[in-house]
């Protein structure tokens, strides 16, 4: 008997399908969900969350946000999340070389624009090693 997962973003769906098992990068440690487990709510670190099926196995970024796991369903909503297969590798080291400038620039003060610019380069770091890390495992 398979589980619900859903994982949304602030603008989209990202998935949504029946599953065997979702992994998560809750705050606490990552966390395997099968059907029937016990409800739990859930902060989400950065990470990558993955979702298998008896013939396939998908990932996908989550920059954050709160998972709800019931008996039969699992609903992440992240603060950012997309696809591994989705992520262009060069748009995201740009976008890591504009953090890096960025915060090269910025003094380094707990002001709302020096995390904003951390944040990019936490989430720019993500995505290049899921896509480096997890592409190649789907190809294959």
């Amino acid at each position: 008997m398979p589980i619900r997962c859903e994982v949304v973003s602030q603008d989209r769906i990202v998935f949504q399908g029946d599953v065997d098992i979702v992994n998560l990068p809750g705050v606490e440690g990552d966390m395997g969900i099968l059907p029937n487990h016990s409800p739990v709510l859930t902060l989400l670190r950065f990470g990558v969350v993955s979702v298998k099926t008896k013939t396939d196995e998908q990932f996908f970024t989550v920059a954050g946000g709160v998972a709800e796991v019931q008996p039969d369903q699992v609903t992440i909503l992240a603060d950012a999340a997309e696809n591994v297969d989705e992520i262009d590798i060069h748009r995201a080291e740009m976008a890591r070389k504009r953090a890096e400038d960025a915060l090269a620039k910025t003094p380094q003060t707990q002001t709302d624009e020096y995390l904003a610019i951390q944040a990019a380069m936490r989430r720019s770091n993500l995505r290049l090693d899921a896509a480096r890390r997890y592409k190649a495992k789907q190809s294959r």
